[in-house]
């Protein structure tokens, strides 16, 4: 199985300003997955993206960081007004979830405990494996699931969900900032990984621009067996 790429348009969990920009520049690369946050940009900004995104043959994703009921069925109500194809992100509410189902768009809810911005992940492994087989009865599509944030031991962690979620797919996302990292999410067999704020920091081609740094990532992958 190939693992995807999803690139988001963001920095420190926020959409950067000139997010449509930098796709534009970028959107030739071979990545199908391109996102952006809830926040950092006016709703009509966010719908442009979004439909830029679209109109290139993309697949649109917002990833929405707020962990309230309320908050996250505001983030619902963008994803749809801005008819991108998955939501990543909040807690997992069945009010989110069936406003989505009227719009066909792909739920990726939060595993474990997550709280603050940038968000991080607690709990034990045994109780993230736990929700995790209890939100797969709900009709889910698949996880996100904060590895890299979690407090505990993230390749452990990986190694225990991506098989307790099968087949539903994991999204490995949050500070993914090395090869090293990347090639853990490989091995550890996730559907796919976010990465935003490494490109920007130039994590994977020092010195390079946001475009190099993503492709730096793709020749990695094409590499892929």
């Amino acid at each position: 199985m190939k693992t995807e790429l999803i690139i988001m348009l963001t920095n420190q969990d926020c959409t950067v300003k000139n997010a449509l920009k930098l796709f534009q520049e970028a959107s030739s690369l071979p990545v199908r997955y391109w996102g952006f946050k809830d926040i950092g940009l006016p709703a009509a900004d966010m719908r442009e993206l979004a439909n830029e995104m679209k109109k290139a043959g993309k697949t649109a994703c917002l990833e929405v960081v707020s962990l309230s009921e309320a908050a996250g069925l505001s983030g619902a109500n963008l994803a749809v007004d801005c008819g991108v194809d998955m939501l990543l992100g909040t807690i997992y509410s069945k009010s989110i979830h069936q406003h989505l189902k009227k719009s066909r768009i792909k739920y990726f809810p939060f595993v474990g405990k997550v709280s603050g911005h940038p968000s991080v992940l607690e709990g034990s492994i045994a109780g993230i494996i736990q929700q995790i087989e209890v939100l797969k009865t709900c009709g889910i599509d698949g996880f996100d699931l904060l590895t890299y944030r979690y407090t505990g031991n993230p390749a452990e962690l990986l190694h225990y969900a991506v098989p307790a979620a099968e087949p539903l797919p994991i999204i490995s996302a949050g500070s993914i900032d090395s090869f090293s990292r990347i090639e853990e999410v490989l091995n550890r067999g996730a559907w796919g990984f976010t990465i935003g704020s490494a490109f920007f920091d130039q994590k994977f081609a020092p010195s390079g621009s946001f475009f190099d740094n993503i492709l730096a990532v793709v020749e990695r992958l094409e590499k892929q067996d």
